[in-house]
């Protein structure tokens, strides 16, 4: 179930983003894979197209209309942040942050990171009891 507040944000994104749902053109298609008959019975499945921008996303996520709708006008939003902000889109900044986790290290990184491990150890092995012979 999608509260208040979270329509309330996406709305004010939507805002942000300047998109008015006069500009949305939204359809109620009969969705398509696993579900079975139920699947096949209901229309729950949002087709929404920014006209403006030419976007369009499809969106089945779940079972209710209510939240495929909430869904689809997320993934507009998304699409059209990342088409006006290429570098400041919030997608892009998680890339970039996944980007930089896994790039290597530096040398200088390496050995700062080896110097902490060895004080480290050293602490350890000062807890040790002391060995009897």
């Amino acid at each position: 179930m999608i509260t208040l507040s979270k329509w309330r944000e996406l709305v004010r994104k939507m805002q942000d983003l300047q998109i008015l749902e006069s500009d949305l053109d939204e359809h109620f298609i009969i969705g398509s894979g696993h579900g079975g008959q139920n699947l096949h019975k209901t229309a729950s499945c949002v087709q929404l197209k920014h006209i403006p921008s030419g976007i369009q996303v499809k969106c089945q996520a779940t079972r209710l209309r209510s939240e495929n709708r909430f869904h689809a006008r997320r993934m507009i939003c998304e699409k059209l942040d990342a088409l006006l902000n290429a570098e400041k889109s919030e997608k892009q900044q998680a890339i970039e942050k996944i980007r930089r986790q896994k790039r290597k290290r530096s040398k200088k990184a390496k050995a700062k990171i080896r110097e902490l491990k060895s004080q480290r150890s050293e602490v350890k092995q000062g807890r040790k009891k002391p060995e009897s012979d």
